[in-house]
């Protein structure tokens, strides 16, 4: 039974329940509990790690085969974030297929929808696979038994503790309270007691403790590493420490840190808006802080799969959102192409390349300059610093009109105009909202966005959604509650 499911919490164990569905596929090099409590050897350090980054992947079928309705057959923000918000729908031309994807557009979902259940376990499983690593990389005699060098210690160290929050990032902001497990589990006993939802003020504190080790453990360069450019660098852990501080409204603290991150000056906004998106210029673009990188033609494989359900029809713009965009926007055509039926964002290229390729090259950006600006601009519109947050505004929409179109042309005159001045709190907001929806579509912001400001209700009932004051938060999958013999509590509603 080993390695064929978890249930939420219980890490390194086998299943109690459902043992012969999910997780059936293990991480070349992954590093197991067997092999951390034997004597580690420094191959089994870096693989600690490496195979901890893959659970933010959108490889197809990494923790079980063609899993659909248990939301494993690839990572399911597009549709727990996009879907389900007023941005996306799950096809081209509606139809029966993946009908769970139907039930969560429509909040009609329940316990035992395969989203919420995806999610869970892709998040828990990073996280087992990370406190393998911290507990590896944190024993006292690590470098004289591995040979491993303190820098490089530290490197791996600052990752793991990046990944984690990140991991539980994830969580906090999608269930609410959840288990906090900071140890590897090492017997039922341990993994009944650890599987008890902790309050998300202690999650968020967790985070943003470790988020402080973690800065101080990286280089002060633009990437941590000069030949794996993928990798955890000190500006990630910096606008994550941002984010969380978005998202837990501490504005003053939101301010400091992007203007840490500027300080550091390694990145900016891109000349163009593409950029950030197309195969042909990762990690030499200005604007990625962040970024998961796929590979084509490797052994095991590493390429993005979520291009081949784009060749499946998934994944079509709702017409709220095409209606957003201002005219003459490029950003319109950049994320999606709706004669030809791309989504040019998610592709990473403009005439269709990658559609339909289960292996393609195309990076999943997490987290770009872009975003980091607006929050920005949102902690000064909380603060009343009006014409600060009302000049980042207008730097996103200059760079946006400037941009040389998809068809290569230059935007007429009058496009994006600048926002005028104002004092009025509210408007700037209205502004800040219009702006983040089409500068960031289809990049798995916009659900999270309406439920943190506290609208998603009003928005999506408005749209002709279900949603009530429950879906707030995603609930706890049933499984998981189940095989907890209900030490996992349920999320109110659910």
């Amino acid at each position: 039974m080993k390695n064929l499911s978890i249930i939420g919490v219980l890490f390194a164990l086998a299943t109690l329940a459902g043992c012969k569905k999910t997780l059936t596929t293990e991480a070349i090099g992954l590093t197991t509990l067997e092999k951390a409590n034997s004597t580690p050897t420094l191959n089994t350090v870096e693989n600690s790690v490496n195979s901890s980054y893959l659970l933010l992947s959108n490889r197809l079928n990494l923790l079980a085969e063609w899993d659909w309705n248990g939301g494993l057959v690839f990572q399911n923000d597009y549709i727990m974030q996009d879907i389900a918000s007023d941005d996306m729908e799950k096809k081209w031309n509606p139809d029966g297929d993946q009908p769970w994807m139907d039930d969560i557009n429509n909040f009609t979902f329940t316990s035992s929808n395969g989203g919420p259940n995806g999610l869970w376990k892709y998040d828990y499983e990073g996280i087992k696979r990370l406190n393998i690593a911290i507990g590896l990389l944190t024993k006292t005699d690590i470098e004289a038994i591995t040979g491993i060098t303190t820098a490089r210690k530290n490197q791996l160290l600052a990752e793991a503790y990046f990944l984690r929050s990140y991991y539980y990032f994830s969580l906090v902001t999608n269930f609410g309270d959840v288990p906090l497990i900071t140890e590897t589990v090492k017997s039922f006993q341990e993994a009944f007691k650890v599987a008890v939802r902790a309050n998300k003020t202690v999650v968020w504190d967790r985070i943003k403790s470790d988020l402080v080790l973690a800065k101080a453990m990286l280089p002060n360069t633009k990437f941590s590493s000069a030949t794996q450019k993928w990798r955890v660098s000190k500006g990630a852990v910096i606008a994550l420490q941002a984010k969380s501080a978005l998202y837990t409204e501490k504005w003053d603290d939101v301010i400091t840190l992007v203007t840490e991150l500027e300080g550091l000056h390694f990145y900016n906004l891109n000349a163009n808006y593409f950029d950030s998106f197309s195969t042909a210029k990762e990690f030499t673009d200005d604007e990625v802080i962040f970024s998961y990188d796929h590979i084509s033609d490797q052994n095991p494989r590493n390429g993005n799969g979520i291009c081949a359900p784009l060749g499946w029809g998934f994944f079509a713009p709702s017409t709220d959102f095409l209606n957003a965009f201002e005219p003459n926007d490029p950003r319109k055509l950049y994320t999606v192409d709706v004669p030809n039926q791309n989504v040019n964002k998610m592709l990473g290229t403009l005439n269709g390349g990658n559609k339909g390729n289960d292996d393609a090259p195309t990076n999943k950006v997490y987290i770009r300059f872009a975003d980091v600006l607006l929050w920005k601009a949102e902690a000064y519109n909380e603060k009343a610093s009006y014409p600060e947050a009302i000049a980042i505004i207008n730097r996103i929409r200059a760079r946006a009109r400037t941009t040389v179109t998809a068809t290569g042309t230059i935007p007429p005159v009058g496009t994006l105009p600048d926002r005028p001045a104002s004092t009025n709190k509210e408007v700037i907001k209205g502004w800040l909202i219009s702006e983040r929806r089409v500068e960031l579509g289809f990049e798995s912001q916009r659900l999270l966005d309406l439920k943190r400001w506290k609208i998603a209700k009003a928005v999506l009932t408005a749209q002709g959604k279900n949603f009530l004051d429950k879906h707030y938060l995603y609930p706890i999958p049933q499984n998981e509650i189940d095989a907890s013999a209900g030490t996992l509590t349920p999320n109110p509603g659910y």
